[in-house]
């Protein structure tokens, strides 16, 4: 996959990733997204981090059969989601340390807004923090 300046996400699958950070608010959501055609699919994915309000980290055994049905649906990994119940939509740089994915795009869901949520896209490659701007 190969960077672009501006990235389309289903209306959709924004609405249903802000519903998901918003039911848990005191915690960092994470998942995977799959797509196929330009069809997304979300799969949530509970998160194993050892403080999960400001950190995240994918159950491994989830985040492999979440991998194992992209692939049998014909799926490339698109993305990697995940929230910040009290910090900015920006990567932090843990994230940005343990981001394994070079062409999955990492989408950040900020919770630390008044009364609107935020979520912004980016690409975290050797050490390096590239913003794509989002379309819906």
């Amino acid at each position: 996959m190969t960077s672009a300046t501006v990235v389309h996400l289903p209306r959709t699958l924004v609405n249903q990733l802000l519903h998901l950070a918003q039911l848990s608010p005191e915690q960092e959501i994470c998942g995977l997204i799959g797509r196929r055609d330009g069809h997304c699919e979300c799969y949530p994915i509970d998160n194993a981090a050892t403080d999960a309000s400001v950190l995240f980290a994918l159950n491994a055994s989830e985040q492999i059969a979440a991998i194992k049905s992209m692939h049998e649906q014909g799926q490339e990994l698109f993305a990697i989601y995940h929230s910040h119940p009290s910090a900015a939509a920006v990567p932090s740089l843990k994230d940005i340390e343990e981001a394994d994915y070079l062409d999955a795009l990492y989408l950040i869901i900020s919770l630390n807004t008044k009364g609107v949520l935020e979520m912004r896209a980016f690409y975290l490659r050797d050490q390096k923090v590239e913003e794509i701007e989002l379309s819906l």
